[in-house]
């Protein structure tokens, strides 16, 4: 018989039910949620759990299940981060560039991906399945490599909406999970990708691995590099642990992401149900074009991505949508301009995604240096070399016109000037994460660069840029007294304007 998993609020943050003790296997070629059980499953059964890392790493790239943030995009496509930051602005129907939205859905991270890799957490750890689970992949690389992707997608999770359940979600039994504080979730997730890095055992590769094909090198390089991405974060609210968890995640002896070879990226497939998700966006190619912002500060700058990063808006010309604009000045404005649109290079079927990259690493490592947290690294050639890189990765490869550029009066950098030399790292990360808005709208809470300035007819209350996602508003009746306490920490209700944790002025 098919058993469908059941995505009611009990199962949603906690319960597995008894399908974490079924037998499993997905039809071929679908990455779908229903999966094909033994009509006389044995409870010391196991399902296939390189299927299911198959399906919270598919879904965590592209294609999520009902009621995902912003369409069904989890990470790598986010549209309405991507609006935030400036990124995009949209060309019709404007509300997400007006800050009209008070809450996001949360429900595809834990029913989806979060669910599956606690299914394989599951599996691999209780004595009476760990021999079964063994099949797919030794145990400790299954644990392993599933802990470091929840610690990522967490990682999102916890810096879209603040305090979030975390050490109570997807656990067999709890129906309504407590919020835990982010401070303490950031620690564990530090924790767990450290452990999990030296979790593996060199045993057999876990089958069903989509993102590293099974290689345990790429998965201790991803892990120390979150560790160092998410140690930034903490530069301003807990600068000495953010230093400590920096250090020890640079030195340690797997390495981290340096080289483009080493990119963490997601090889999507040229056909519609396993295509980049900005394919997907840009068949809605009238709903949004190119920020006017964004486009002028490549413009300005003569960098040589704005080709790749935009169409032509005719010969030769690149204009971006101005952002903001209310329904009635934009409808005026599109009637009269025609406006550049996501470059072709980004928006194939089979574009790679990109999670991590050696140009934000090596970013990374300069702002560390600039801030004091790291010795025997040169601020100005990591933040020159990471130019190249994003350049050439995006298969830009002139070797004048990438120096010229460098160069150039606003682009080269004094470290003896750390503030000017500060403001220019950030900014070349904006452009390096390019599209990934949702880890750019992180970026620039934390740094407030580059300086954007609030939609003119903003809708929120403040007018300024949302500072987070307000949580489902079913949390209010389902999860209500975890959810009433989330909000008395928070300051007192649900507003996008709260800042989380580590967001300081």
């Amino acid at each position: 018989m098919r058993n469908k998993i059941i995505k009611p609020f009990s199962l949603l943050m906690g319960t597995m039910l008894t399908i974490a003790l079924l037998p499993g296997c997905k039809k071929a070629g679908e990455f779908g949620d229903q999966y094909i059980t033994d009509p006389n499953p044995n409870a010391n059964s196991v399902g296939s759990t390189s299927q299911l890392i198959t399906n919270a790493l598919y879904r965590s790239a592209g294609r999520g299940s009902g009621g995902a943030v912003n369409g069904d995009m989890l990470t790598l496509g986010d549209k309405e981060a991507a609006e935030y930051v400036q990124y995009i602005s949209e060309a019709i129907y404007p509300g997400t560039s007006l800050y009209a939205s008070t809450y996001g859905e949360w429900s595809s991270y834990y029913t989806g991906p979060l669910m599956d890799l606690a299914t394989i957490i599951n599996y691999n750890t209780d004595a009476t399945l760990r021999e079964q689970a063994s099949k797919h992949g030794s145990n400790n690389n299954q644990l392993a490599t599933a802990r470091i992707w929840k610690a990522y997608l967490f990682s999102i999770v916890t810096d879209r909406w603040g305090d979030v359940p975390y050490f109570d979600a997807n656990k067999i039994g709890i129906i309504n999970p407590k919020y835990d504080r982010q401070q303490d979730i950031y620690n564990d997730l530090f924790k767990e990708l450290k452990e999990a890095a030296d979790q593996f055992d060199g045993g057999i590769a876990f089958k069903g691995d989509i993102l590293f094909n099974g290689d345990a090198s790429k998965w201790k390089k991803f892990a120390n590099s979150l560790r160092m991405v998410l140690a930034l974060r903490l530069s301003k609210v807990d600068p000495a642990t953010g230093k400590a968890q920096y250090m020890s995640a640079i030195s340690h002896p797997a390495g981290y992401i340096t080289t483009n070879t080493e990119n963490a990226s997601f090889a999507y497939q040229n056909n519609r149900d396993f295509r980049n998700p900005w394919h997907n966006n840009h068949t809605e190619s009238n709903a949004f074009g190119m920020s006017e912002f964004f486009v002028n500060l490549l413009k300005n700058n003569n960098d040589p991505r704005l080709p790749v990063m935009a169409d032509a808006a005719s010969p030769g010309v690149y204009r971006g949508i101005p952002y903001g604009l209310d329904a009635g000045n934009l409808a005026t404005w599109t009637s009269a301009n025609v406006y550049s649109k996501l470059g072709a290079a980004y928006r194939q079927q089979n574009t790679p995604g990109y999670f991590i990259t050696a140009s934000q690493m090596l970013l990374t490592r300069a702002e560390a240096a600039l801030l004091g947290w790291v010795t025997g690294t040169n601020a100005k050639n990591d933040y020159e070399d990471a130019i190249r890189f994003d350049m050439q990765r995006l298969g830009i490869t002139n070797t004048t016109t990438i120096n010229t550029y460098i160069a150039s009066a606003p682009i080269a950098i004094n470290v003896v000037n750390v503030a000017d030399a500060l403001q220019k790292v950030r900014m070349q990360k904006y452009f390096a994460l390019f599209p990934n808005g949702f880890e750019a709208f992180s970026e620039w809470r934390r740094t407030n660069v580059p300086p954007l300035v609030p939609a003119q007819y903003a809708l929120n209350p403040s007018k300024q840029i949302p500072r987070r996602w307000g949580y489902p508003t079913s949390e209010a009746t389902l999860n209500a007294a975890n959810y009433q306490a989330a909000l008395s920490v928070l300051g007192g209700d649900n507003s996008i304007d709260r800042r989380v944790w580590w967001d300081k002025p």
